[in-house]
């Protein structure tokens, strides 16, 4: 029986670690991820002062729309994502050179077999082409986590589906002016500032488009080919 070398075990070695190690995008999230939790809230109201029943910012306003500006309120953030890009490229040139020298002649003899000549071409012609679009619609409703000293909010939250066939689900952190904010508490997603939107999926679907380990192998970094 051979045994295998020291280098055929190097390499399985690197195969199995890599499969372990997958991508990030490979990894199957979980819900209830304490980043995008509710904050922890204290629901007693403030004591009213001066015998007055007025609470500052628990009052119902007369004036002003009922929108989110307090750590713990909810906000409708409306999905209107839709991005497209295109690049093409293209490089061609090329190059002729010649050299001749002519048979040297000696008196009325000439030696034709001492003629040189020297011919060099050489071209380059290269293409390429890409082209990605992306489109996300839809809702999710977040929590105001913090509010900046200067008035803006700092938003996250998510959303989970239980399909037939496994769970989707949207998390999407960000900054919300509140002056953006609508009378219907809804603000669009192109308003958010240091958005981080995303949306996927698990389970039997999920798992049906994702690579297995060694085709992860063959297409990471470490394959030298």
């Amino acid at each position: 029986m051979k045994w295998p070398t020291s280098l055929q075990l190097c390499l399985l070695a690197a195969v199995f670690l890599t499969g372990c190690g997958m991508r990030p995008e490979f990894v199957p999230p979980e819900p209830d991820d304490e980043a995008y939790a509710p904050p922890p809230l204290d629901y007693s109201l403030p004591e009213a002062k001066d015998g007055s029943l007025y609470r500052h910012q628990y009052m119902m306003t007369l004036f002003q729309d009922r929108r989110a500006y307090r750590v713990g309120d909810i906000l409708t953030v409306l999905l209107n994502e839709e991005t497209e890009s295109s690049k093409k490229a293209n490089t061609k040139y090329g190059k002729d050179s010649s050299v001749g020298f002519d048979a040297p002649t000696f008196g009325t003899n000439t030696i034709d077999d001492l003629a040189v000549g020297i011919n060099a071409a050489r071209s380059f012609d290269g293409s390429s082409a890409s082209s990605q679009g992306n489109k996300l619609e839809g809702a999710i409703t977040v929590t105001v986590h913090e509010v900046l000293p200067n008035g803006v909010l700092r938003v996250s939250g998510e959303k989970w589906l239980r399909l037939n066939q496994g769970d989707e689900f949207i998390r999407l952190t960000g900054i919300v002016r509140v002056d953006d904010v609508d009378r219907r508490n809804q603000v669009s997603s192109l308003r958010i500032g240091d958005a981080r939107i995303t949306y996927s999926g698990r389970g039997a679907l999920a798992d049906s488009n994702a690579a297995g380990w060694l085709s992860q192998f063959f297409n990471s970094p470490w394959m030298p080919l």
